[in-house]
């Protein structure tokens, strides 16, 4: 696997896999719940089997209020806020003067292993992310990992 300047690995034996024009609708996707994510959060996969090696897009969407706490993960992330404002900060302890805010259009490159934590402050907010898996997502403190709860 190819890695460039940014540290993203190549996505060269992806490109093959996609021989014609293929579209995805916002209609078409299948919005689930995510055992890593609190239960009124949803996941849809866009691209990709996310639990494999491999490019794989995926779009999340958090609720109004609702908060993801310190957690990381060990792959390179990008972010594109779809909609909403989506509030993100970086440190191993959730703190809302830490957060950032990001309107639509906005594209957020987060390295792998980094602490980091978000809040649907401001209503839902949708983020599209794209990395190379498989995907993984290790919480701060084992007592605010919904897998742990099950």
């Amino acid at each position: 696997m190819n890695v460039n300047h940014a540290g993203f690995a190549s996505a060269d034996r992806d490109r093959a896999a996609i021989a014609v024009l293929k579209s995805i609708r916002p209609d078409d996707l299948d919005w689930k719940p995510f055992a890593a994510f609190p239960p009124s959060a949803r996941l849809a996969v866009v691209l990709g089997h996310p639990t494999e090696p491999g490019l794989y897009v995926v779009r999340v969407k958090l609720p109004g209020g609702a908060q993801l706490m310190p957690h990381r993960h060990p792959e390179n992330r990008i972010y594109t806020v779809m909609s909403g404002t989506f509030y993100i900060g970086v440190g191993p302890q959730f703190d809302p003067d830490l957060l950032t805010a990001y309107p639509p259009g906005s594209v957020v490159l987060l390295p792998g292993n980094t602490w980091h934590f978000h809040w649907a402050r401001s209503g839902e907010y949708v983020t599209q992310v794209m990395g190379i898996g498989p995907l993984g997502m290790e919480y701060v403190n084992l007592h605010d990992d919904p897998r742990a709860r099950q």
